[in-house]
């Protein structure tokens, strides 16, 4: 009796972590995409009263956020892409770095924002880096290959790399070791980045390496 309900007990734990394997990550992704959608409907703020589509319709129009949000982006990006537009950019971020705590949170973001979404941007490259102590190894994404400064004071190349926190990738930490203690891996920044928000718990797997050619017999 007590082996049946230990068994039908087991198969019930089974089902049921099953059911959370299946529907967590759909309730997740649905959160996320709600939260952002939510967040892009907040820019409709912008627009007067009686353009917003509530006052148009009658009713809100969930993701009309997102829409909105994507012509200010095209809209502003082909404003500064003619001479006209970069001319107010120049003169606007001359404004802003005129202020005292303005401009370090602007030109701190400017900066970051460029960094990422450059096409030469190295923080596609997945290293390893001894930290924080000896024998234990953090995952990193080095964003320098090389800090002149740090490199001449210290008298050999130093790169920066960048540390990401478990469970929260947009939080980490920036270190600047010797670049000989670098060690560069194959993975991709999409694989490192679900090894680190997932604690390790998914682990992606090592390539295999290509076979050799073999030797062609001489003529």
């Amino acid at each position: 009796m007590q082996a049946s309900a230990r068994k039908w007990l087991w198969g019930l734990r089974r089902y049921l972590v099953a059911g959370i394997l299946v529907w967590l990550p759909i309730l997740a992704t649905i959160w996320v995409v709600s939260f952002m959608l939510r967040l892009m409907d907040s820019t409709l703020l912008l627009l007067p009263a009686g353009l917003r589509p509530q006052a148009l319709v009658g009713f809100a129009l969930p993701g009309a956020g997102l829409v909105f949000a994507l012509i200010v982006l095209l809209l502003t990006g082909l404003l500064v892409t003619n001479l006209i537009g970069r001319q107010l950019i120049v003169w606007g971020e001359e404004l802003l770095n005129r202020i005292p705590v303005v401009r370090s949170v602007y030109g701190g973001v400017k900066s970051f924002t460029e960094s990422v979404f450059s096409q030469s941007n190295s923080f596609r490259k997945v290293v390893m880096v001894e930290y924080p102590r000896a024998g234990a190894w953090s995952l990193g994404f080095l964003t320098a290959e090389d800090v002149p400064e740090v490199s001449e004071k210290l008298g050999e190349p130093h790169s920066a790399v960048y540390i990401s926190a478990a469970l929260n990738a947009t939080a980490g930490y920036l270190v600047i070791v010797p670049r000989r203690q670098l060690v560069e891996l194959d993975m991709t920044v999409d694989a490192a980045m679900k090894m680190i928000i997932t604690c390790g718990v998914v682990v992606p797997p090592h390539p295999a390496p290509e076979p050799q050619e073999l030797a062609k017999p001489a003529a």
